[in-house]
């Protein structure tokens, strides 16, 4: 695959968002993160120069959205430099404060697998620098890196499994107060 022909997601959002290219440009820094990012924790100096050619490379300022709750969209996010907070909207339309994160983290993994509105919102808090990988390329990576892509979900299944356990933890300790 040429990294040309793979094109950057199309997303009203996204496309307010400075686009800087291709991830590739970033490998190195990405490659940096491994001590500090679960999801590439066993991930080669090659494994991420092949996934980062899959991957496009966006910046937002401080205040600017980079998820909005509700949207129907099909990427996910690496943080490679600042911090962002997720919010949830509750039943007063009110923001909630959930977290903040930083260089490493992913977002959005959820969307890009079942294809389902997005869970909450995410906001710049500094200015950040993020890769995305849509579903696109994650089916792409499949076909034409398979010991690649296999990789890839085990990390988001047990990313996710043990974002599930961490919620179901706290669900149960606030059950029984």
């Amino acid at each position: 695959m040429a990294e040309s022909d793979l094109q950057a997601p199309q997303n009203a959002l996204l496309q307010t968002l400075e686009h800087l290219g291709e991830g590739t440009a970033l490998a190195q820094q990405i490659f940096d993160m491994i001590g500090h990012s679960k999801f590439f924790a066993d991930f080669t100096r090659e494994d991420i120069q092949r996934l980062t050619a899959f991957m496009h490379i966006y910046r937002a300022e401080a205040a600017q959205m980079i998820i909005r709750e509700g949207d129907v969209d099909d990427y996910m996010l690496l943080i490679i430099q600042g911090r962002v907070e997720i919010v949830k909207i509750d039943s007063h339309g009110h923001l909630q404060p959930m977290t903040t994160v930083g260089p490493g983290a992913t977002l959005g993994e959820m969307s890009m697998i079942d294809g389902e509105p997005r869970f909450a919102t995410c906001m710049a808090l500094e200015p950040t620098t993020f890769a995305v990988l849509s579903r696109d390329s994650m089916v792409q990576i499949i076909l034409e890196e398979p010991g690649l892509g296999a990789k890839v979900l085990v990390k988001l299944v047990t990313l996710l499994s043990q974002r599930l356990r961490q919620t179901s933890s706290s669900l149960l300790h606030y059950m029984e107060r």
